[in-house]
């Protein structure tokens, strides 16, 4: 019951963002955006609130046996988690509208469907993870060993290299659709010459659908590294990537100068990955985890608000 109503409430949701606040196309400004940005995490915390009466009054399968109080602790450490490791995937985003040259009154369409498709492959990722988790006990090792891995090519791979590589993603998906050149206001699909054609907002939504999963990869072990609840791992992933539409539109301008905050994501990719690998040995406390999350990215952002970006000379 709980979990119907919860999916329900987020639907419903979405539609009055589609059919109210988005109903005409146009550009978000950036206080607007702040604005929306400001909701929706907001109503993230809020939800730790309704956590901690679901979890107090046995409303919910509760299938680690955990507390009220550490049910809370567990959603925000995932919730931030999964807020941190969505900045990488904005500049993605950026890339993949640049390549095709999405005009900024399409993008919320664009995004909001992607908001669709995320939750309905994130909850499948969610399902397999947590099985995999729970049926084969040497499973912690692999995903921390993989967010170990994911930390270092993370921090040291060159960013430069992600418009070339969102473009050869583009050539290689025209060869399996035959897309137009021309945009069709908000439609997916036109009409040429008698022929049925993908416009190019299709192919952005796509290239979305499709970097949302390859960053689901990381992100479903690193916050099954805090829970292996349900529940608490499918509302933290939900909420950061409904803020993550409001988000875009607010950065967009701004994700140049948050250069730093990479090392912020290096640093909790690399602590969840040790606290997966030593699940089995011992405990590490949860107030740990979501002080060592949160101080690592407050941590990144003043840095990057501080300093120039690394690439300019002192």
């Amino acid at each position: 019951m709980v979990w119907t109503i919860f999916i329900v409430c987020i639907l419903a949701l979405l539609l009055i963002d589609l059919v109210v606040l988005h109903k005409k196309s146009e550009i978000v400004s950036n206080k607007r955006a702040g604005r929306e940005t400001a909701f929706w995490a907001g109503l993230a915390m809020f939800f730790s609130f309704i956590i901690y009466i679901l979890y107090s009054n046995n409303l919910i399968e509760n299938p680690t046996n955990v507390t009220p109080i550490t049910a809370v602790s567990k959603y925000v450490s995932g919730y931030l988690i999964e807020l941190s490791l969505s900045v990488d995937n904005l500049f993605v985003i950026a890339m993949i509208f640049q390549s095709y040259k999405v005009p900024l009154t399409l993008q919320h369409r664009a995004l909001f469907w992607g908001i669709i498709g995320a939750i309905v492959l994130r909850g499948l990722a969610i399902a397999l993870g947590v099985i995999l988790i729970s049926k084969v006990s040497w499973m912690t090792y692999v995903f921390g060993a993989f967010l170990i891995f994911t930390a270092f090519r993370m921090i040291l791979s060159k960013k430069e290299d992600t418009e070339e590589n969102e473009d050869s993603k583009r050539s290689l998906l025209g060869k399996f659709i035959p897309f137009s050149k021309n945009f069709d206001g908000e439609n997916f699909f036109t009409v040429e010459n008698g022929k049925r054609l993908a416009t190019p907002l299709f192919g952005a939504l796509l290239l979305i659908e499709f970097s949302d999963l390859v960053f689901a990869l990381d992100s479903i072990p690193a916050i099954i590294a805090i829970t292996t609840d349900p529940f608490l791992v499918f509302s933290s992933n939900i909420f950061a990537i409904l803020g993550l539409r409001s988000m875009y539109f607010f950065l967009a301008n701004m994700l140049k100068k948050f250069k730093y905050l990479d090392y912020s994501v290096f640093a909790i990719l690399l602590f969840v990955g040790m606290k997966l690998i030593a699940i089995h040995h011992f405990h590490i406390p949860e107030w740990f985890s979501l002080s060592f999350i949160a101080l690592s990215l407050l941590a990144g952002i003043l840095v990057s608000i501080n300093r120039k970006p690394l690439e300019e000379p002192e």
